[in-house]
């Protein structure tokens, strides 16, 4: 009788477990499940469903529709992404810096570094700032304070920076963002409340959040917004 190889072994397993169960609850949601939505600021959302990363099993469920509506009602016009996110879902035209991932039409700078003669009408970033000076050699978890103070430089008057981020990552700046040391005009929290991926609307949003925990990736997201002054 044949045997399986260790490695062949090992991508049946893989195949039978973990991408078959995958398969399912992609199509579950995307296709049994279109009607549900999430709440954010008084308005209805989709959650986003997509094979990159699996967005049906974490907070890319949320954190790309609330920020395709900024981009929205900005009608994409001079526009900055700081983390390369979207263009993995879509086709956008707007500049984006990225320090690691190497892509066309990727600006391969650090974010507390970057300098250009445009001023931003908007400025949006998903799941990247958390990682600042944080995930780095050497570790600086103040990093973050010039990073958003670069960012709030390149808007122009009355132009919006808004974030999203993962509480529970980085404690450092978890308690920053408890305090308001990190400063946005606007602070909202969305809390995960199923195995199923289900967000809530959140006031209080620290609590000691864990990564991880109980659930898959982020269990509290925070979203901030920020709007220069004109």
């Amino acid at each position: 009788m044949l045997k399986l190889s260790k490695i062949r072994k090992n991508e049946y397993l893989r195949f039978i477990f973990v991408v078959i169960p995958s398969y399912m609850r992609y199509n579950y949601y995307k296709f049994s499940d279109r009607s549900r939505s999430f709440k954010f600021q008084g308005q209805d959302y989709k959650y986003f469903n997509h094979w990159y990363n699996t967005t049906w099993n974490d907070e890319r469920a949320v954190e790309i529709p609330i920020i395709c509506r900024f981009i929205h009602e900005n009608n994409n016009d001079n526009i900055l992404e700081i983390g390369n996110v979207l263009s993995h879902y879509f086709n956008l035209n707007h500049d984006i810096v990225d320090k690691y991932e190497k892509s066309d039409g990727v600006i391969n700078e650090d974010v507390v570094n970057f300098q250009t003669t445009k001023n931003y009408k908007l400025i949006v970033s998903i799941s990247t700032l958390e990682h600042v000076g944080w995930d780095e050699t050497p570790r600086d978890p103040t990093k973050i304070f010039d990073a958003i103070d670069n960012l709030k430089k390149l808007l122009a008057p009355g132009g919006k920076l808004v974030v999203t981020m993962p509480l529970g990552h980085n404690n450092i700046l978890d308690d920053y963002l408890e305090t308001g040391e990190v400063k946005f005009n606007e602070n909202h929290y969305l809390k995960r409340i199923s195995k199923s991926n289900k967000w809530i609307a959140n006031k209080s949003g620290f609590y000691k959040a864990k990564y991880n925990f109980p659930f898959p990736a982020a269990n509290l997201l925070y979203v901030g917004i920020y709007q220069k002054p004109v």
